[in-house]
């Protein structure tokens, strides 16, 4: 299971996730972050440091959203 990174990041990219986040599996993905799903220990400590609260986990995320699950993964190529 990993957390999954949604459009209220695009544009803002506050590194307060990345800060937080023990694995350090947050990256800068261009116009967003991208969580690596094979990294990911499922901690949870990146949601509530999220201030446009983007970041969810993967089966949480919302109607409308889905497609940042797909884009996560392809990304890492997962």
């Amino acid at each position: 299971m990993t957390h999954i990174i949604t459009s209220p990041c695009i544009g803002t990219k506050d590194q307060a996730c990345t800060e937080v986040c023990p694995v350090e599996c947050i990256y800068d993905a261009g116009e967003m972050y991208l969580i690596h799903p094979d990294e990911c220990i499922d901690c949870g400590a990146c949601v509530p440091a999220c201030p446009v609260s983007a970041i969810f986990p993967e089966e949480d995320v919302p109607a409308g959203e889905e497609s940042f699950i797909a884009r996560n993964h392809e990304f890492f190529g997962a």
